[in-house]
């Protein structure tokens, strides 16, 4: 669900999750990744560079990575040996905003859609929207309502009729119930 329209200046500036380290493994300084990008094979292939949340920001090189467990079982440059990779335990991957993939049609990131304003077709605002949850058979759109209330808006053309993440709304045309009314 990414999406097309930021400045450049806004984009080069952000970093992207791309995965976190869950734990060392073993005692050479290999350790667990849960990736969380759409694209693990090329974000943790050998030579890729990773940034990391910690103060000060490092960047770390990919030696090596396979499945393991459900995540990743990665050996980064640098660690190797497992207090290091402990010590890790925690840290957040990134890569810079502008080294994501080209993104389709009818394709929006996340952070393009959070503040944007939902209304029904005839303009009336049901909220703002405040996240997206990710599934399996499709993602959901959450949006605020002005009662407190999250409602969470299933992200399919038939029901979400229109994004403009330039204008800053949405037009979803819901079954009935799907709102408070």
């Amino acid at each position: 669900m990414p999406s097309r329209s930021t400045s450049s200046t806004d984009v080069a500036d952000r970093r992207i999750e791309v995965g976190y380290i869950s734990k060392a493994h073993g005692v050479t300084g290999r350790v667990i990744v849960r990736p969380t990008t759409d694209a693990p094979d090329l974000r943790f292939a050998p030579g890729s560079r990773l940034g990391t949340d910690e103060e000060p920001f490092r960047s770390l090189e990919v030696v090596s990575a396979r499945p393991h467990g459900g995540g990743l079982m990665v050996q980064f440059a640098g660690i190797d040996d497992r207090d290091t990779a402990e010590s890790m335990r925690g840290v957040a991957l990134s890569i810079p905003a502008d080294e994501r993939r080209p993104l389709e049609d009818g394709e929006y990131w996340p952070e393009e859609l959070e503040g944007c304003v939902a209304l029904d077709p005839t303009g009336r605002s049901f909220g703002t929207v405040t996240g997206i949850v990710e599934g399996a058979a499709q993602d959901r759109i959450v949006v605020a309502t002005s009662d407190g209330a999250n409602v969470e808006v299933p992200f399919v053309a038939a029901i979400v009729v229109e994004v403009d993440p330039a204008a800053r709304r949405l037009v979803i045309d819901p079954p009935e119930g799907l709102f408070p009314e």
